[in-house]
C-alpha cells in the first residue's frame, strides 16, 4: 500500500512541477504531442507472392498457345500473387521489356489472348482473367498500351509504371522445383514467370534433356513447357538418361540427327561375308575410322566409325537346334565389342535368324545390347519360314515380330537409362517385311533405320531406294549400303551423302 502511495506521490509531484515552470515547459510539451501526431507512419510491409509446386513429380504443360502456355505456368506455381504483371500476346518488344520486371518483383507473366493463337485456337480470354482473379492480385503492371486497355475491364487497379506498384518481394529460390523450357519467343512469358516464382529454369535444346551439353540433376519436381517435351513418362526416361553423362561415340546422347555412321560389315574370320572379316579386331577399328574419315569432308556433324557385325549367320545345315543359324557367343563378340567402345566405334549387331525368330535371337545378347554403344539389325532376308531353307527363297518377317523386337529393346534401353540405340531393319524388297506400314516406331528409346540393301548399277540401286520410299512408316531413319564388289561402280563417299530425297545417316560396307 505504501509502494502504490509513493508511487502517487511521485506522479502528483511531477504534476505539480509542471505548474510551477509555467508557459515554457507547456510550450515545448506541446511541441513534441504535436511532432508525435504529425510523423509519418511506417511503411507497410512488402507483400510477396505464395507460390506453389505441381502435385506431380513430373508434370508437362502440353499447351503451346503463349497466353495459354502462361496461365498454365502460372496456375502451376503460384497459389496467390499481389501483383500480376501483363502484355499482349502479339506484342514480342512488350514480353521483352515485361519479362525481367516480372523476374525481379517476383510476379506471373500473363498475356492478353490475341483472337487466334499459335495452334490456330482462339484462346480463351477470360482464363487469363480467372486467372488473375484466382491469384487475388489487386494490382496489374500493364506492359504496352493494348495491354493497358485489355486490363480497363478487370476489377483491379491497372498500372503503367513499374514506380507506382505497392512494395513487394520476390520469391525465395527453390532448388526442389526444376521448369524445362524452350528457346522459344512463345515460350518467354512463361519462363519469366518460372523464374519469378523461384524455381529453376533450364532451357533444354529441342526439348530433349538427353540433348543438354551438361547432365541435368533431377530435383524433387520437373515442370516442363510445351508438348514438345513429350508425356510424363517420356520426359522421365529423357531425364534419367540425361543424368548419368554417359554418351554416345560422337558425343550427346541422341543419335540423329546430329552424326552419321560409316560401317564395315561382316563376320569376324568370314572375308567372304564382308570386309569387316578381312582383318582382326585392331585392323577393323583402323579401317573403319579410315573409312569414315573419308566422309568428314562432305558433312558438318560427326562422323562415327561403326562396326556391322554379323552375330547369327544363316547356316545351310540346321544345326544343333535345327534353326538354320549359326550363333556366335556372346565371348565370342566380346572383344569386337569391347575394342569398339574403346576406339570410340559403334557396333550394330546383325542377326540372320533361320527358323526361328527375332526376339528369340536377340535375347541371347542382352549382355552386349545393355551396352550403350551397342545396337541391333534384323535381316529379314534370312527369316525363313518352317519349311524352308536358305538360296531356294528370299526370307520375309511379320511387322508383329518387328515389333515385339522394338518394344523389348526399348525396354531394355530405358530399363538401364541408356542413350537412344539403333534398331535397324535390312530390307531390298517390299514383301520382305509384311505389314510394313504398322511399324512402331513411336519408341523414344530407340532409333528405327530402314537399310537399304539392294546392289548393282546406280539404276537398280535407285530403283530399289525409290520402292522402298513409298508408303514408307513415318519416324525412321534411311540407311545405305555400298558394295565394294558387288556394285558396279562403288559410290563415293559424295555420291552417296547426295543420295535424296533424305540422304542417309548410317551407310554400311560389304
Amino acid at each position: 500500500m505504501g509502494a502504490r502511495t509513493e508511487h502517487v506521490r511521485g506522479g502528483l509531484g511531477a504534476r505539480s512541477g509542471c505548474r510551477r515552470h509555467g508557459g515554457a515547459l507547456l510550450l515545448v510539451v506541446a511541441v513534441a504531442l504535436l511532432t508525435a501526431c504529425t510523423a509519418p507512419a511506417p511503411p507497410p510491409a512488402p507483400l510477396t507472392a505464395q507460390v506453389s509446386a505441381p502435385t506431380a513429380a513430373t508434370t508437362v504443360l502440353d499447351a503451346d498457345d503463349p497466353a495459354a502456355l502462361a496461365v498454365a505456368t502460372s496456375a502451376a506455381l503460384y497459389a496467390t500473387a499481389p501483383v500480376v504483371v501483363l502484355a499482349a500476346a502479339d506484342d514480342p518488344g512488350a514480353h521483352a521489356a515485361a519479362a525481367p520486371v516480372a523476374e525481379r518483383i517476383g510476379a506471373p507473366l500473363l498475356l492478353t489472348p490475341t483472337p487466334a493463337g499459335a495452334d490456330g485456337k482462339a484462346p480463351d480470354p477470360a482464363a487469363v482473367a480467372a486467372e488473375i482473379a484466382r491469384l487475388g492480385a489487386g494490382t496489374v503492371l500493364a506492359v504496352g498500351q493494348a495491354a493497358a486497355d485489355w486490363a480497363d475491364e478487370l476489377a483491379v487497379e491497372v498500372v503503367t509504371d513499374e514506380a507506382a506498384l505497392p512494395a513487394v518481394t520476390a520469391p525465395s529460390p527453390r532448388p526442389s522445383v526444376l521448369v524445362l523450357a524452350q528457346d522459344a519467343p512463345a515460350q518467354v512469358a512463361a519462363t519469366a514467370t518460372a523464374r519469378a516464382s523461384g524455381a529453376q529454369v533450364d532451357v533444354v535444346p529441342g526439348a530433349d534433356p538427353r540433348r543438354d551439353p551438361e547432365p541435368v540433376a533431377r530435383p524433387e519436381q520437373v515442370l516442363a513447357l510445351g508438348a514438345a517435351f513429350g508425356t510424363p513418362q517420356v520426359l522421365d526416361y529423357r531425364l534419367a538418361v540425361a543424368a548419368t553423362g554417359v554418351e554416345l561415340p560422337g558425343g550427346g546422347q541422341v543419335l540423329f540427327p546430329g552424326r552419321r555412321m560409316v560401317a564395315l560389315y561382316g563376320h569376324p574370320g568370314a572375308p567372304a561375308m564382308g570386309v569387316l572379316g578381312e582383318q582382326g579386331v585392331a585392323a577393323s577399328v583402323q579401317r573403319a575410322q579410315a573409312l569414315a574419315a573419308e566422309y568428314d569432308p562432305h558433312v558438318d556433324e560427326p562422323v562415327v566409325p561403326a562396326f556391322e557385325l554379323i552375330a547369327t549367320v544363316a547356316d545351310r545345315v540346321p544345326g544343333p537346334d535345327g534353326d538354320y543359324s549359326a550363333e556366335s557367343s556372346v565371348e565370342d563378340l566380346r572383344p569386337w565389342v569391347d575394342a569398339a567402345r574403346d576406339a570410340g566405334v559403334y557396333v550394330v549387331l546383325d542377326l540372320q535368324p533361320g527358323r526361328t525368330d527375332f526376339l528369340t535371337q536377340a535375347q541371347r545378347y542382352t549382355e552386349l545390347l545393355a551396352q550403350p554403344h551397342v545396337g541391333l539389325a534384323l535381316d529379314p532376308e534370312w527369316r525363313l519360314g518352317p519349311q524352308q531353307k536358305h538360296l531356294e527363297q528370299i526370307g520375309s518377317v511379320g511387322v508383329d515380330e518387328v515389333n515385339a523386337v522394338v518394344t523389348w529393346l526399348a525396354d531394355l534401353t530405358r530399363e538401364h537409362a541408356l542413350p537412344q540405340k539403333v534398331l535397324m531393319l535390312h530390307q531390298f524388297r517390299l514383301n520382305m517385311i509384311v505389314g510394313r506400314e504398322r511399324l512402331d516406331t513411336s519408341r523414344d528409346e530407340l532409333a528405327v533405320v530402314l537399310h537399304a540393301d539392294g546392289f548393282g548399277t546406280p539404276g537398280l540401286k535407285f530403283e530399289t531406294w525409290n520402292a522402298l520410299h513409298q508408303d514408307a512408316p513415318d519416324g525412321i531413319w534411311w540407311g545405305w549400303k555400298n558394295f565394294y564388289d558387288e556394285d558396279t561402280p562403288t559410290f563415293t563417299p559424295a555420291q552417296t551423302l547426295a543420295i535424296g530425297p533424305t540422304p542417309p545417316v548410317f551407310v554400311s560396307y560389304q
